[in-house]
């Protein structure tokens, strides 16, 4: 997906994608819903990283067996908290360079998840040094779509790769093969959690006008947090399974 992210033409930035259906203002704050739906990833960041510096001492179970597996796992909590703060903003005052910051924390998120699904499956030395890289491919991403839209390219491939890709990566690694915890595959529901936020994203106009209450961008914001919750659930859960507990 890199190597066609590469190859095929660049991607411009819909002009049309800052018209979101629910652009309704309350209280001197626009986008009202759109902005403070983002608190959900502030919720779920804040708690999963207060489990992972208090919960974890206190389980009887061992959800990170590595420092490595805390770093990516509090990379994917922060990226959360972070992404409220980038969203608001970018809700707040809608263009390219408030999206970058909106998109920045997701790409470094998904990138930090895939890490730590590659490095709960294998053991190797030299995976430690690799799996660090990918956060930092995903910020590169970010990065590059917001140099080609200042330049007049306009390419979103990479992000759009570093994102799905991700995805898929994630679901054929927990589907292919043995993770040294309990409870792996968890991650499903997530990703079933994540789609719907996707479609919700999609359907943005067709949700608000079933009531003008709520829009699919909204509902998406709710969704993708509630999905990051379920990480945190599957942590809280899991343990580390007998073979591997023998080996440590």
């Amino acid at each position: 997906m890199l190597l066609a992210a590469a190859v095929l033409p660049p991607t411009p930035q819909s002009a049309l994608y800052h018209e979101f259906a629910d652009q309704r203002s309350y209280w001197g704050i626009p986008n009202f819903l759109n902005v403070i739906s983002n608190l959900v990833f502030l919720i779920v960041g804040i708690a999963g990283l207060l489990y992972l510096k208090k919960g974890v001492l206190l389980s009887r179970h061992q959800p990170v067996a590595t420092g490595i597996e805390m770093g990516l796992y509090r990379l994917v909590f922060a990226s959360t908290g972070a992404a409220c703060v980038g969203s608001i903003y970018y809700h707040w005052e809608p263009n390219l360079i408030s999206l970058f910051w909106d998109r920045l924390p997701i790409a470094i998120g998904f990138m930090s998840l895939l890490a730590a699904t590659l490095i709960e499956r294998f053991v190797a030395h030299w995976l430690t040094y690799f799996v660090i890289l990918l956060p930092i491919a995903g910020a590169l991403s970010s990065l590059y779509w917001l140099w080609s839209e200042l330049y007049g390219v306009g390419n979103l491939n990479f992000y759009i790769a570093a994102q799905f890709c991700s995805i898929i990566l994630i679901l054929l690694l927990v589907s292919g093969l043995p993770s040294r915890y309990t409870h792996a595959s968890d991650i499903y529901r997530v990703m079933f959690i994540y789609g719907l936020a996707k479609l919700a994203e999609i359907a943005d106009q067709e949700i608000y006008q079933l009531g003008n209450i709520i829009s699919g961008h909204t509902l998406k914001h709710v969704l993708a947090g509630l999905a990051v919750y379920f990480i945190l659930r599957m942590l809280k859960k899991r343990a580390l399974k007998p073979s591997y507990e023998m080996n440590q």
